[in-house]
């Protein structure tokens, strides 16, 4: 295949991510009717139609998501080995693409975040706030951020925090309205604030252990979020009773507006771990940021 018929293959998936002529011209710097041009050229090149147009949009046809399915994972490889050459400049550059959830946001990586963006002003973060347990691999992020226990084992996996629990809290007007539960046995008689970290999963059962007995209670729940930090507001709110990261709540636990029970039945495990693909070739900017996010423990 010759450079021309390369550059209309990118040409095609620029038009096909924007699902529109003008975007996807602008972005190569092109005219929309010359890009136009192009795209019919390669598909009679082909002998296959590989873009439905309308009035009022652009969409890939069968032969056409075909070849996106195939050639983007090349062409994005291309471009992370591209990257990669930035070894042989001084400063690390490039942009960084990371699945979390606001919770690792706030516990692991804003403690850092500003330092790391002042030390390394050509690198650009994007989080990706994702309770679905995205795939970074065939979502093409540059790693993820899961409990340690969650990760496959094919993964290269570093903490990037201390060990967490979690805990149940409630503030002082729900527990002067409702009482406080001495054991989790007496949770289903509260209103329990739930989440549901996909939409085709299930309400999240709280987990406790007990003279190395571990067991699941659901309470009977009002209101359900996707996120930990909903869960955590609403618990301040005075709506019932979360189950959060123990420091997610520190700052409310500090100051009286939570207070937490039940602590003797919820003990530490593994913390986050930011995970990725050990066959992945690593550019300085990602190395950059692992070595100042990962989780130093004290010795």
């Amino acid at each position: 295949m010759n450079f021309t018929k390369i550059d209309d293959i990118q040409a095609f998936l620029a038009v096909a991510e924007d699902e529109s002529f003008t975007k996807a011209a602008a972005k190569l710097g092109i005219t929309p009717s010359a890009l136009s041009h192009r795209m019919k050229s390669l598909e009679e090149r082909l002998g296959l139609r590989l873009l439905t147009r309308t009035t009022r949009n652009v969409s890939p046809t069968e032969a056409g998501e075909r070849l996106i399915t195939s050639l983007s994972p090349l062409f994005e490889m291309i471009n992370q080995e591209v990257e990669a050459l930035g070894e042989l400049r001084d400063k690390p550059s490039g942009t960084i693409r990371i699945s979390c959830t606001d919770d690792q946001i706030e516990l692991c990586l804003r403690p850092k975040l500003a330092q790391f963006l002042e030390n390394f002003p050509d690198v650009t973060i994007e989080l990706y706030v994702d309770y679905g347990f995205t795939n970074v691999v065939t979502d093409r992020f540059d790693a993820g951020i899961r409990l340690g226990e969650s990760i496959n084992q094919d993964m290269i996996a570093l903490p990037v925090g201390p060990d967490i629990r979690l805990v149940v809290v409630g503030s002082p007007n729900y527990f002067n309205q409702h009482g406080e539960p001495k054991t989790p046995y007496e949770l289903p008689e509260h209103s329990c604030i739930d989440i549901r970290h996909r939409p085709e999963g299930s309400v999240y059962a709280w987990e406790f252990e007990k003279d190395g007995k571990e067991f699941t209670v659901k309470g009977k729940g009002h209101i359900v979020f996707n996120s930990i930090i909903h869960v955590l507001n609403a618990a301040v709110d005075g709506i019932g009773l979360g189950f959060v990261p123990e420091e997610l709540a520190r700052p409310y636990l500090n100051d009286g507006r939570l207070k937490s029970i039940l602590t003797d039945w919820t003990p530490y495990f593994p913390g986050f771990h930011l995970y990725y693909p050990n066959r992945r070739q690593s550019s300085p900017a990602f190395l950059a940021f692992v070595e100042a996010f990962k989780h130093k423990r004290n010795p």
